[in-house]
């Protein structure tokens, strides 16, 4: 089990859970909403320290198909030295959204490998080659 630091920036954040045993993301909670004419931005109210090597991921929730928000980066990235306010931000489809209280995302902690690009004149060849978007058929 890997121990994250969290800290609770205002008193009503919620720590995240897992909702059921198994899953792989833990809720988050807004604590907060700001709205723009672009987008709706959610606050957690919560700060983490993330140990060097590991990278916290930040999804929506798969309810948020039943709403008219698209979360604006897909996938966000907390990085190991960020200490700042976890948000999410969502652009604004039409008038359904999350309220405060609500689980607006998810979050995965995962380790990276530190990765170094050798700059190499051919690439080895394999069976899928050059072959990009949609070139394993429809099916």
């Amino acid at each position: 089990m890997l121990n994250v630091k969290i800290k609770k920036l205002v008193s009503e954040a919620i720590t995240p859970k897992y909702a059921k045993p198994g899953d792989a993301g833990m809720d988050v909670y807004a604590v907060s909403k700001n709205e723009t004419d672009k987008y709706i931005e959610y606050g957690t109210g919560l700060a983490f320290e993330i140990l060097e090597g590991y990278v916290m991921l930040i999804f929506p929730r798969s309810s948020v198909s039943n709403t008219d928000l698209v979360m604006a980066n897909s996938v966000g990235v907390l990085d190991s030295g960020y200490r700042g306010e976890l948000k999410l931000r969502f652009r604004k489809n039409g008038s359904d959204d999350y309220q405060v209280g609500d689980r607006v995302g998810q979050i995965i902690v995962l380790p990276y490998p530190a990765v170094n690009f050798e700059e190499v004149e051919d690439l080895s060849e394999s069976i899928r080659g050059e072959g990009g978007f949609g070139s394993s058929g429809k099916n």
